[in-house]
């Protein structure tokens, strides 16, 4: 008889309500959940993807051990315990050569994280690497500076605003991201329908640039000095009403005044009229400044994040109705993670700060290769694949061949994880809990939604956090004791602001609605000692004036490379699923005509890219819908290196575009690699 259950898709950031239609393990359907309020039944066809990796014949269903190149299936005990021996001998020659790389699926696996400090300590504080450093890290790193805490986070008031200008981010395609905006064309339907406007700044003209009322190209990499001129503008069109709360305008005033606008907007490649625009947008009614991945990719990340945050500040959107607003989500993460911290350790080889806990994910190879105390020679992978993840990724697939000890928690065996000595597969996606840690606390409604498994576990499988206390239990030689996933999620509900419960939430099919974020909530929200917020830390300022003497370079017959992505991916997690393969080839070289043309290069033909780090052969696909002088390949392909076990992607592997990007470019303020910008030669292959 088929049965119905209510869930939350956690495979992208949009944590969407569905509802899945079982018979015994068989997914009958997936859709949309009308019935929940945050997603409101909109539901994009990553969920449908679900049903593929539930029942996908590629995944992994016990250990498998690496024996020369070919893979043998072993029990869980003789996994943790061989894994425990050959690292008590790594440790008994170097106790600091072990790290841990977390990958971006944790970030949607509540259980995971609550379970992950089991085995950094059993490790024996390993050096830390994550996706966060190829991600969101500068958004962060401003959260701690100027609000107290890395996830303290503001959001655009989408709902109740009459302008969203939205730079370097593709809501169209993620439904948010450091953003939870399920449904998000409806929602920008409704702000037009209202009067109000849609602005894409992006060197693309992306899906969500075609719905916008107004798109900008800008040049890739100077997002800084649009947002200075921008910044200045606005304060030029108003005094800006700075809360008495807010400390360091005049610092950040006296910087402004070694920019100028004109010449801010030659580099960005931006009009000046459309600058002034954008700021009489900005100050004439609720409006929201958004930022998101291609403003952070950036080696002036964090100050881009900065400077956005100093525009809505400006303009008086800061913590009000329309603008940016302060969640308030069920579980507060501010009270139940540390806030962060910055420069506690520094790395061995190029001196890289500790950030929020983490080293650069691009120095992870100089790391593994560089010999002397220290030295990485045993690597944990959780739910990562930064040979297709991490700039220069073909260099850390090489360093990883020297490892003496490499184990993935992995499904698959991917470009990374054919490199381990042991994967462990966790469980199927739909025989999982799931809850919106991380991503609710930034979500457009104060939401709660608990997703119970839609299906009992395959006898002899493990939960992911089963495998992480199995692991932390062999490697510190005791089991680990402390409450399960379920139980400190119940805890954190009852003593969060809404003091509600686990049974509470799990009782409500669609979730559990306390309305949306409302503005005034600061200054007391802020997690700094004195409750006051500095807008103008020394580093973020020094950073400033420094820009000024690092003008872009002149671009010559070079073009600037930038990625995107597709609403049918997510970063490499997907790439097995036949329904969302199908279709066009979406793993081209998007390049503008009269590039293509002065370059020999007609639409459909093979193209070689080269940059300093390597270079790629793919199909060019000559579109209006670049800027000139730019061109973009999507993340998340290169799925035809030799052992990955990937039978639906080895049809369509694509390239990587991290085959591309250069290891040494990081901003030095968050540790974020600088991905977007990349100077590359492009001609026939």
């Amino acid at each position: 008889m088929p049965r119905t259950h209510h869930r939350t898709c956690h495979i992208c950031e949009a944590n969407c309500g569905i509802v899945v239609t079982l018979e015994g393990r068989q997914v009958l359907s997936i859709k949309g959940d009308p019935s929940n309020t945050l997603s409101r039944g909109h539901i994009c066809p990553k969920a449908t993807a679900l049903a593929d990796l539930q029942d996908d014949p590629d995944r992994l269903r016990r250990p498998v051990k690496r024996v020369g190149d070919e893979w043998q299936e072993i029990s869980w005990d003789q996994a943790f315990a061989e894994i425990a021996e050959r690292m008590a001998a790594i440790k008994a020659r170097d106790p600091q050569s072990a790290a841990l790389y977390i990958g971006n699926p944790t970030a949607h696996n509540f259980a995971v994280a609550f379970n992950l400090d089991h085995l950094k300590r059993a490790l024996g504080r390993p050096a830390m690497y994550s996706a966060s450093t190829v991600d969101q890290i500068p958004h962060q790193v401003v959260n701690l500076r100027l609000y107290g805490h890395s996830a303290l986070w503001g959001i655009p008031d989408i709902d109740r605003t009459q302008c969203l200008i939205v730079i370097g981010g593709n809501p169209m395609a993620s439904n948010g991201s450091l953003w939870t905006v399920p449904d998000f064309r409806n929602r920008a339907k409704a702000l037009k329908e209202r009067g109000g406007s849609l602005i894409v700044i992006d060197p693309r003209r992306s899906e969500t640039a075609e719905i916008a009322d107004k798109h900008l190209f800008v040049r890739p990499g100077s997002d800084a000095f649009l947002l200075v001129a921008l910044l200045k503008a606005v304060v030029a069109r108003t005094v800006p009403a700075i809360p008495d709360w807010v400390d360091g305008w005049d610092q950040v005033l006296a910087a402004l005044e070694q920019f100028d606008t004109g010449e801010c907007a030659g580099h960005a490649q931006v009009a000046l009229s459309d600058i002034e625009d954008l700021a009489e947008h900005l100050t004439s009614g609720p409006a929201a400044l958004y930022g998101r991945l291609g403003i952070s990719t950036q080696v002036t990340g964090t100050l881009n994040a900065w400077l956005i945050t100093l525009i809505n500040l400006a303009a008086g959107q800061l913590d009000r109705e329309g603008g940016i607003v302060f969640p308030r989500p069920l579980v507060d993460v501010t009270q139940a993670l540390p806030p962060g911290s910055i420069g506690r350790r520094h790395s061995r080889v190029s001196g890289h700060p500790e950030v929020l806990g983490e080293f650069p994910a691009g120095s992870l190879a100089e790391e593994i290769e560089t010999p002397g105390d220290g030295q990485i020679r045993a690597l944990f992978v959780v739910a990562g694949n930064p040979v297709l993840s991490l700039p220069n990724g073909a260099r850390l697939d090489r360093a990883m061949a020297g490892l003496e000890l490499m184990v993935s928690v992995d499904m698959y065996r991917t470009a990374t994880s054919r490199r381990a000595h042991y994967i462990l597969p966790p469980v199927g996606p739909l025989e999982r809990e799931h809850y919106g840690f991380f991503m609710l606390p930034m979500a457009v409604r104060n939401f709660g939604k608990f997703s119970e498994a839609a299906m009992d576990s395959e006898p002899g499988s493990l939960q992911d956090w089963e495998v992480l206390r199995g692991l932390a239990g062999a490697l510190s030689g005791q089991a680990v004791q402390a409450p399960g996933p379920r139980e400190t999620l119940d805890a954190l509900l009852k003593s969060g602001p809404y003091a509600t419960s686990l049974a509470e939430i799990a009782a409500e099919p669609g979730g559990k609605d306390f309305g949306g974020p409302e503005a005034g909530q600061l200054p007391q929200r802020l997690k700094t000692r004195d409750q006051r917020l500095d807008c103008a830390p020394e580093e973020f300022i020094a950073a400033l004036l420094a820009l000024r003497a690092n003008p872009p370079e002149p671009q010559g017959e070079r073009l600037y490379l930038i990625g995107r992505r597709h609403v049918r991916s997510n970063n490499s997690w997907l790439v097995n699923s036949r329904r969302l393969t199908k279709g066009p080839d979406r793993c081209t070289l998007l390049i503008h005509p009269d590039d293509a043309q002065a370059r020999g290069l007609s639409d459909g033909a093979e193209a070689r890219v080269r940059s300093r780090s390597g270079e790629v052969v793919l199909k060019a696909e000559v579109s209006a819908e670049m800027m000139p002088g730019t061109v973009s390949i999507p993340h998340g392909w290169g799925h035809g290196l030799a052992g990955v076990g990937l039978s639906v992607a080895a049809m369509r592997p694509g390239v990587s575009v991290n085959d591309l990007t250069d290891e040494t470019a990081i901003d030095p303020l968050s540790n974020n690699a600088g991905f977007s910008g990349v100077s590359v030669l492009v001609a026939p292959a």
